[in-house]
């Protein structure tokens, strides 16, 4: 079941310019800088109530990311809904026309299990799903 809207995702080119426009000028809260060399990107994650915009950098011209900003620019990336059972969820949406991305999910952002979704199944849009792992929770400081 999906439970709510778990963040936006952001591909930025300036992270610190970024930051300057949705925690500065905003007054979004940082709430985590987390490095995923899996994924080859820096996320910055500013809690916007119980969701978040996440802002993405990637930290190798061959990432995904880095592909994206180099075809559409800096703007929304994807779009990530929380779930309760990932698995499930992949199935149901599966069956119904949706095409994933990889045949398991994995850990992303935050310790999350998470799984994509193709554009072209999705009305354009990248649609991530993603559940709170053991490792996963709120975070009330900024690491690195």
């Amino acid at each position: 079941m999906i439970r709510k809207i778990d963040h936006i995702g952001l591909a930025v080119l300036d992270p610190a310019r970024a930051l300057q426009t949705f925690s500065e000028a905003l007054g979004l809260r940082l709430d985590q800088i987390e490095d995923i060399p899996s994924q080859k990107l820096r996320s910055y994650h500013l809690a916007v109530g119980e969701s978040h915009i996440e802002l993405l950098y990637p930290t190798d011209p061959d990432s995904t990311v880095a592909k994206f900003l180099d075809k559409k620019g800096p703007g929304v990336h994807h779009v990530a809904l929380q779930v309760d059972d990932i698995e499930a969820e992949r199935d149901r949406l599966v069956g119904l026309g949706f095409e994933a991305l990889s045949a398991e999910p994995f850990i992303g952002a935050g310790g999350k299990k998470v799984l994509f979704f193709h554009p072209r199944t999705t009305g354009g849009v990248l649609l991530e799903i993603c559940q709170l792992g053991e490792a996963a929770g709120h975070h009330d400081s900024t690491t690195k």
